[in-house]
């Protein structure tokens, strides 16, 4: 394990310790204060002494926190497709990513409901540079991806990632989130990149990337959030992207976009556990498709098409692609007061005389729908 002391998470007999240290940490307190407002600091700090693993913290802390995020800026979560999952195998799930916490919170939320195993997930190291947020992740069994490398340093980091994600998977029994991507999907267009898969295939060891695929049992998972509450924070830089101008980060961007996130309405919230990609598909694949390069490009293909395929649409997706398109092909799917409301949106969060602001900010709404019917038009 020494190989791994950067990057892990913490080991069940050292989570006392760390809650001890940051318990009176007053971002750590406000956050138990949310969690729990009936109760005083004394009979939290009860609750915080009774947790001596991981999963305690998750199940008597993190888990109602997520629960309380969910009753006060959302319209409930439901999920679908978790209950063909067994309940002691450990799945490599990969998800489209929207948002930078509660992605893998919620996905969490949903295992500890249906008594599955929990993820580790994967977070970048640039967003826990406070020491109260590294330790709230390394308590939620977040393991880092080092960000601002040197190609050689990537490398071997990337290197270390996989065999760390393999001993999760295969020694240890411990189900792996990672998204897609490197970084949130910014405008709503989800896509698979071959580098992230590149990356866990560098542990195969012999084994073919096929085997190796098939061992870990890939789950593609589609989050679908009603609202982006951080939708505006997402448009300078996806209008700078359109600009064809380089996009500098603010200092406190992704700290804000967390807050955002956790408490902006969000609407109503669907996850649905796609099919595993299984040991047929994967020998299919292997007499096909013969290149490293091709086999990667199939499997990041299957991924999106059952993101796209089990993606919830919701009536302000289909409001948005009518107004792309400036017609009422998808008038069906929602009502007058659904589009009003979406239009509000709209007029709010943009400059309406702005053509390619009003542009970005639908396709972001409208990518997924779009995704959705060119798996249909293609029958994939």
């Amino acid at each position: 394990m020494s190989n791994f002391e950067e990057i892990r998470f913490y080991n069940d007999n050292e989570v006392q310790a760390a809650l001890n240290k940051y318990a009176n940490h007053p971002m750590v307190k406000t956050l138990l204060q949310f969690t729990f407002p009936e109760m005083s600091f004394e009979e939290i700090k009860q609750i915080l002494d009774d947790c001596h693993s991981i999963r305690d913290f998750q199940g008597k802390v993190i888990y109602h926190s997520v629960r309380k995020v969910l009753e006060k800026s959302s319209e409930g979560l439901s999920y679908s497709g978790f209950e063909k999952l067994k309940k002691d195998e450990s799945y490599m799930f990969i998800s489209n990513h929207r948002d930078i916490i509660l992605d893998t919170s919620l996905i969490n939320c949903v295992l500890y409901e249906q008594d599955l195993v929990m993820t580790a997930s994967a977070i970048g190291d640039n967003l826990v540079q406070k020491p109260f947020l590294l330790l709230l992740s390394r308590l939620n069994r977040n393991f880092l991806v080092q960000r601002g490398l040197t190609p050689r340093e990537m490398l071997r980091s990337s290197l270390n990632l996989s065999e760390y994600i393999r001993h999760l998977l295969l020694e240890e029994n411990r189900s792996v989130w990672m998204a897609q991507r490197e970084g949130r999907t910014k405008d709503g267009n989800d896509v698979t990149q071959q580098g992230v898969l590149k990356m866990l295939a560098m542990a195969k060891g012999d084994m073919s990337i096929s085997e190796y695929f098939s061992k870990i049992k890939i789950v593609p998972v589609s989050i679908s959030y009603e609202f982006d509450p951080t939708d505006v924070l997402k448009m300078p830089e996806l209008m700078a992207k359109r600009n064809e101008v380089v996009y500098k980060k603010s200092e406190h961007e992704d700290f804000n976009s967390i807050l955002k996130g956790a408490l902006g309405n969000k609407g109503r919230i669907h996850i649905t556990a796609g099919e595993i990609l299984d040991e047929n598909w994967f020998n299919e694949l292997e007499k096909t498709e013969h290149s490293v390069n091709d086999q990667l490009q199939a499997i990041a293909g299957a991924i999106d098409s059952k993101i796209y395929k089990n993606y919830k649409l919701w009536p302000a997706n289909y409001v948005a692609c009518d107004l792309l398109n400036n017609s009422e092909a998808h008038a069906s799917r929602y009502t007058d007061k659904e589009k009003r409301q979406f239009e509000r949106r709209l007029s709010r969060r943009v400059d309406v005389k702005n053509a390619l602001e009003v542009n970005s900010y639908l396709l972001m709404y409208a990518n997924p729908v779009i995704n959705h019917e060119a798996l249909n038009e293609n029958k994939i």
